[in-house]
């Protein structure tokens, strides 16, 4: 069982809003997950993303990949956050 951390859609039509989840490979789209990461709103300016940094370390350490859509949302979300003190 290869496990991805994809995108899958919610929301209306024309108001698209997307949770990052954890799935099996062969699940559909919008279909059966194992966890919740983040999610992802394009509507609002700029951009939201939020992501549990600590679901995902958990995961990827686990042999989770995640779609190139995923990889770049993750990296705009370590730039944009601000550093611990």
């Amino acid at each position: 069982m290869a496990v991805h951390i994809r995108l899958t859609r919610r929301g209306r039509k024309k108001q698209p809003f997307y949770r990052i989840v954890v799935a099996d490979s062969q699940a559909p789209r919008d279909g059966k997950f194992l966890d919740i990461v983040g999610t992802y709103d394009p509507m609002c300016d700029p951009a939201a993303i939020k992501i549990d940094s600590e679901k995902l370390a958990h995961w990827v350490s686990k042999g989770a990949i995640p779609s190139v859509t995923v990889r770049s949302l993750i990296k705009k979300h370590t730039d944009s956050t601000p550093p611990a003190v």
